[in-house]
């Protein structure tokens, strides 16, 4: 499908999942360099794919969509989906075993790629109360009385 091995690793897993992933020329600017988001399906130019990571940041805005919102033509993020985004494309990089800085490269995130690094490699999970209220997965104290593993584990990928 795409011809950098990473890139193709990434979008095999978005594919895995039940998020659909197609090539297109995207002549257009989008959001995210050589990606958009159209009815819940990610639609990539790898010529203007800048960083492979950004599929799944981009990926995790689906899944954290309802299934209502992922129908429609462009999503419209709710307050909050960027923080639930940000954890999970977090958890889906520990799941792939690639290296976090992949997803939080340092330009993206506004500046911020080092502090969301720091930050969840020491525990602190910004979005996981939102993915844990979707029923994605569960903070240690509630996956301890679940008997499942804690975040980044995830429960399912899709809500």
């Amino acid at each position: 499908m795409l011809a950098d091995p990473l890139s193709a690793k990434l979008a095999g897993f978005v594919q895995d999942i039940g998020i659909p992933v197609h090539l297109a020329d995207l002549p257009d600017p989008t959001f995210l360099p050589g990606i958009d988001i159209r009815f819940g399906e990610l639609i990539v130019d790898e010529k203007r794919l800048l960083y492979p990571g950004d599929l799944l940041h981009e990926a995790g805005h689906v899944a954290v969509a309802s299934p209502e919102e992922r129908q429609l033509e462009k999503l419209d993020p709710q307050p909050g989906d960027e923080m639930a985004t940000l954890a999970w494309s977090y958890a889906a990089a520990r799941h792939l075993e690639i290296s976090v800085e992949v997803v939080f490269h340092p330009d993206g995130y506004k500046g911020g790629a080092d502090a969301l690094i720091e930050n969840f490699s020491a525990g602190r999970y910004v979005g996981v109360p939102l993915l844990q209220y979707y029923g994605m997965c569960y903070e240690p104290r509630l996956a301890a009385e679940e008997g499942v593993d804690p975040f980044p584990n995830m429960l399912r990928w899709l809500r």
